[in-house]
């Protein structure tokens, strides 16, 4: 079996709380009085422009929520995202420990705004070299042309990368690409099945 060199990283769901997935968007409805069907609906439309970067997050309130007259503002909507995002401590523990001794990069489905605020709130910059963001490269798991840019971005060859992610339609993604895969469960988990490949601080 090759030697790891590179780790690729999911980062909702792994690193940090989903950003603007069902769950988060399911309390926004309830703290401002959504109507749901029409919410997901509008967003369904705009999701693929949101998160490949094409439409901000200001023209993505406009589709979805500021169309029609709110007893709320923009600002108090979007600092409500943002608040949402949440650290996974012992994850972060342990992709800080491995950045000293690997190559690592995201490989994320996110929007720009929402993507830029969490590598701040939660230094990810000190973590990871690369970002390979939807929002950066137009493309979006599970699409194997992310995977493939990503080994383009790094120079890595896939059997030197394992990718890390808790969802197992993008970890097929990847794996068809060539990648060693970590579908995480827990930290734990995530932990022992990265030492079965060799991988560790």
């Amino acid at each position: 079996m090759p030697e790891i060199r590179a780790l690729f990283w999911d980062v909702g769901g792994v690193l940090l709380s989903n950003a603007w997935d069902h769950e988060e968007r399911d309390l926004a409805v309830d703290h401002f009085l959504l109507k749901k069907t029409e919410f997901e609906d509008l967003h369904k439309e705009v999701v693929p422009a949101f998160e490949e970067g094409k439409l901000s997050l200001d023209g993505y309130l406009d589709r979805v929520i500021f169309h029609q007259p709110r007893t709320f503002t923009r600002e108090e909507f979007k600092q409500f995202m943002f608040s949402l995002s949440k650290p996974k401590a012992q994850s972060l523990e342990l992709a800080r420990a491995l950045s000293r001794k690997y190559v690592m990069s995201t490989i994320n489905n996110e929007s720009r705004e929402l993507n830029e605020y969490r590598i701040q709130s939660f230094q990810l910059a000190d973590i990871f070299d690369v970002f390979v963001s939807s929002c950066y490269v137009g493309l979006r798991k599970p699409d194997e042309r992310i995977y493939r840019l990503a080994l383009d971005l790094t120079q890595h060859k896939p059997g030197e990368c394992c990718f890390i992610d808790d969802r197992t339609v993008n970890i097929e993604g990847a794996a068809k690409v060539g990648f060693a895969t970590v579908l995480m469960k827990d930290p734990q988990q995530l932990r022992r099945d990265l030492q079965a490949l060799g991988v560790e601080p």
